[in-house]
């Protein structure tokens, strides 16, 4: 009997193999990973600075305790360079393997920052533990801190940096942050909380190039005016990983494409994660990662199983402003209800027919997602 493969060992690969493990104790399956296969949680690493947790304290179980607890081969510091569906095969720069069932749990990119400039080479990213210890490093001893992006991840950090007593400045293309998940008002009501704590925004605005300043760094914009800084942290976006299921012949889209059983467009082989374009959808979040692992270790197991979604609203850890927002399922029509209140933002969106189908809220009004949840598709 082949074994399973799992390729990755983030957030998506682990509990993949943990919900394999609590179906099937000897189920034979090998994990393969890039990295060191050092266990831990991917959206800790946008909230721990002021927390004062480095790399070392947010690593969990190495590698070879994850092989010991959950039963599984892991083959660590090993990348796999080419997927042959046909032939059940995957090879990496050494070897090659057979599998019986492989899944492709590979995560996501951060988006090139396309930056010009001398320094330009030295802008961060944070997209695994061994890159937040690069930043601690980078911003030890330091003052000031640009962060490019006002979405989710930038937001989180800009607060985290300010919580911890820098100085930060947020460049963003929207007109608020988080334009594409929440309202204005609601996106009025974060920034300003974020701006008490110290961070100061460019709105509508985008960095062309980062150049050596002194002993620090400048980040010039798109309307020629310039920020001093110590350094810069790119947080555009993320794009899944694809190159290697699309080499394989595999289809892909935005991300790799897959129907509600995880199961991609070659025989045998499935997707999860932030890799993943899911009947459409490509959801980063750990709640739908979640519900997919659990769906695919019962398909893995025998018995074929849906990814079915419940309403799953997105927390942003925003300490000095919480926000929970459920956006509306795509192509719904109507818009946005908004209170503001004296200790947050209410925003319900309504379709033509007055009925709840998503909703933003922000400071204590995040308390009321439950009660939200349990009304959708209700006339409030």
């Amino acid at each position: 009997m082949q074994p399973i493969f799992i390729v990755g060992s983030g957030l998506a690969g682990y509990t993949l193999l943990r919900e394999i493990r609590k179906r099937d104790a000897a189920m034979p399956v090998t994990l393969v990973t890039a990295d060191d296969g050092t266990f831990y949680s991917k959206p800790n690493l946008s909230n721990a600075l002021a927390a004062g947790r480095d790399a070392a304290a947010l690593a969990g179980a190495p590698a070879e305790k994850m092989a010991a607890d959950l039963k599984a081969t892991l083959l660590t510091r090993t990348t796999v360079t080419a997927i042959d569906p046909a032939a059940h095969r995957i090879r990496t720069a050494g070897a090659e393997y057979g599998y019986g069932r492989l899944v492709l749990a590979l995560g996501a990119d951060p988006f090139p920052h396309r930056l010009e400039g001398d320094a330009a080479d030295t802008v961060l990213t944070v997209n695994d533990l061994a890159g937040y210890a690069r930043f601690r490093e980078a911003i030890a001893g330091k003052r000031h801190a640009v962060v490019l992006g006002g979405g989710l991840i930038g937001c989180e950090f800009a607060n985290d940096l300010a919580a911890a007593g820098m100085d930060v400045t947020v460049v963003h293309l929207g007109d608020w942050p988080l334009e594409r998940l929440l309202p204005v008002e609601a996106g009025q009501r974060l920034a300003g909380h974020l701006s008490a704590l110290g961070v100061r925004w460019h709105f509508g605005r985008t960095a062309k190039r980062v150049d050596t300043a002194g002993n620090g760094l400048r980040v010039t914009l798109d309307d020629g005016s310039a920020i001093d800084a110590d350094v810069v942290l790119s947080a555009i976006g993320l794009a899944p990983r694809t190159q290697l299921a699309q080499a394989a012949g595999i289809p892909v889209g935005r991300g790799i494409r897959t129907d509600r059983f995880l199961q991609t467009g070659a025989a045998d082989v499935y997707a999860m994660g932030d890799c993943a374009e899911v009947d459409g959808q490509v959801l980063p979040y750990v709640q739908p990662l979640m519900v997919q692992a659990r769906a695919l270790a019962a398909t893995l197991a025998g018995t074929p199983t849906e990814a079915v979604y419940p309403p799953m609203p997105v927390m942003v850890k925003t300490p000095a402003h919480p926000v929970a927002v459920l956006p509306p399922a795509t192509g719904v029509g109507g818009g946005w209800k908004v209170d503001a209140t004296a200790v947050g933002v209410n925003a319900l969106h309504l379709d033509a027919d007055g009925r709840l189908q998503g909703f933003a809220l922000t400071g204590a009004e995040t308390g009321k997602r439950n009660t939200l949840v349990k009304g959708l598709g209700a006339k409030p």
